[in-house]
Formats: C-alpha cells, structure tokens, sequence
C-alpha cells in the first residue's frame, strides 16, 4: 500500500515529496494514520487520552488540509470540533516542539486610486464593526494577485455579520465594472432589504457615477473610510491578508485562470470551514446558520 512505504521511508524521503511521486495526497495520508491511530476505548468510563504520536497526526493532517494557515489557537479549536479533547497548552508545545507554524504575516500594498475629484460618501460605518443581524453593512475592497500574464484584480464584498464573502469579481483591470459585479452578485445571493449600508474606501472606482447609481437601484446606502485609514475598512484588509498569506504567498501562477481557481478555492474554504476568531471560533457559514436557527427557535417559542 502506497501509504505503507510512505511511511516506512519517511527518515529517507520527505513525506510530501513521497506524496508527490507516488500522486496522492498529504492530507489523505495524514488522515489515514489518523484514523488509524486513533485510540477507541475497550469500554464505558475506559481512558480517552490521546497519545503525543496520535495527536501529532491528527495536527499534521489538519495543518496539511488548511494549507499552514492555523497557529496553535485554532488548531486547538479545530480538535476540539472534531471531537478530540486536548489542552491548548499541549498542543501549543507539541506544535513548537516538531515546527509546525503558521504562515508568517507580511504588509500588502493598497491599490486603489483615491486622487481623484469624485463625491465622497460619509463614513456611516465609524469602525462598527458588529452589526446585529445579516444583510445591515456590507464591506468592499479591491486587492491584486501577481501572475505571469499580469496581474489579477480581485474584488471581494464581506457581510460583516457572519464576515462572509457574499460576492466577488476577478478582472485583468481596476475598472469600475470590476467592483459593480462583485456588488450585483452579492445582492443577486442574498436580496437584502433597503437601507443595507455598503462600506469601502475612497478608490476612484467605489467613487464612480456608475457604481454609485448601482447602490442607490439597489437602495444601499453609501459608506467610505477616512483618507488614508485603512483601519476604517479592517475586517476587507484582514481577509486579504489571511488570503495572501495562507494560500498565495511564495506561489508562482502561470496564469490568471491558475490564479482564479486558487483564489475560488480558498474562498469556500473560508466561508465553510476556516474558524474565525472574531465569530467563537466557527466559519462563517456555520455562524450564519446558528443564527437563522436561533431566530426560528424564537419564533416557535412566541
């Protein structure tokens, strides 16, 4: 079984290389020895602890399904999840005992264009960033993939309830038409009611006489971040972030469309499973569907 000569040669070959070769893959066979070494105890009331060998599987192929982009504190948290009972603090020093890190972090370059003689929308938003149900502040930002047949425009809309990505666009340009897609698909998905307030920063393209006469159609209301305070739009600069950072950085595309596939990717794997620190832990699917449930479990019990 290829999974058996991996791991008898893993001193020799490194185990992503051996996965390369013999064409499967590192998660499945971290998986594969996770469930494998996975202690199931003889009988009620029989011990649950988990082996350091066991545990460091079960962290390898999470750490290898995630693509490297959970520390310790969510790796904690998605064991927890999946049903394995660990101290955080055990996880933490077996992590830094066998190297296993997150990506580090690094400064991206804003793109967009706020030299211009364009209206600018007041900053309805103030840095709120919690909004008490879906569908009430929507925040936009454009960032930039490098490829080799030039860069790759991404455009990106977050409910910043469930901080879930509700729509997007990716363009070989900056043009204004790169933003209002993003914002058509986003309304297209969720239909909100009038008066959803849609945050972005003062980029000549959230600026324009056309994407502005697409938010008064759809009767949104104007937001815009302060000059130069990219602190005003956090929750949009901190996606890009995480994005670049656990799935692009250190990447080469060939390709735009290369490109787009990875960026789709890992956009439903945020939205579906990647735990967020600011929703307890959960993705943003799952926080959105706990919240639609409690408000149906009111409205029984009224």
């Amino acid at each position: 079984m290829k999974y058996a000569w991996i791991a008898k040669h893993k001193k020799v070959w490194p185990i992503t290389l051996s996965c390369e070769v013999l064409q499967v893959s590192a998660s499945g066979y971290f998986e594969h020895w996770r469930r494998k070494d996975t202690p199931k105890p003889s009988k009620p009331g029989a011990s649950k602890r988990i082996s350091d060998e066991a545990l460091l599987v079960h962290i390898l192929a999470i750490h290898a399904e995630v693509k490297q982009e959970y520390g310790w504190p969510k790796m904690w948290k998605e064991l927890l999840a999946r049903g394995i009972r660990v101290g955080k603090e055990r996880v933490r020093k077996l992590m830094k005992l066998h190297g296993i890190k997150a990506r580090g972090k690094r400064k991206f370059v804003v793109t967009t264009d706020s030299k211009h003689n364009l209206p600018i929308a007041q900053n309805l938003l103030d840095r709120n960033f919690t909004p008490e149900a879906p569908n009430q502040v929507w925040t936009s930002d454009i960032t930039y993939i490098a490829t080799d047949e030039g860069w790759l425009y991404l455009t990106g809309v977050i409910d910043l309830f469930s901080r879930q990505v509700v729509g997007w666009s990716m363009r070989d340009n900056m043009q204004t038409n790169a933003v209002t897609d993003a914002l058509r698909m986003a309304w297209f998905r969720r239909r909100p009611e009038p008066g959803l307030i849609f945050h972005s920063d003062r980029g000549s393209q959230y600026c324009s006489h056309e994407f502005q006469g697409e938010l008064k159609r759809f009767e949104m209301k104007s937001s815009m971040s302060r000059k130069g305070n990219c602190w005003d739009n956090a929750p949009t600069e901190s996606l890009w972030g995480r994005l670049k950072v656990g799935r692009l950085y250190g990447r080469k595309f060939a390709t735009r469309r290369e490109a787009m596939d990875e960026v789709i990717d890992w956009l439903n794997f945020y939205n579906h499973k990647r735990l967020h620190s600011t929703l307890d832990y959960v993705s943003p699917m799952t926080f959105g569907q706990r919240w639609i449930a409690a408000q149906q479990q009111d409205k029984k019990s009224a």
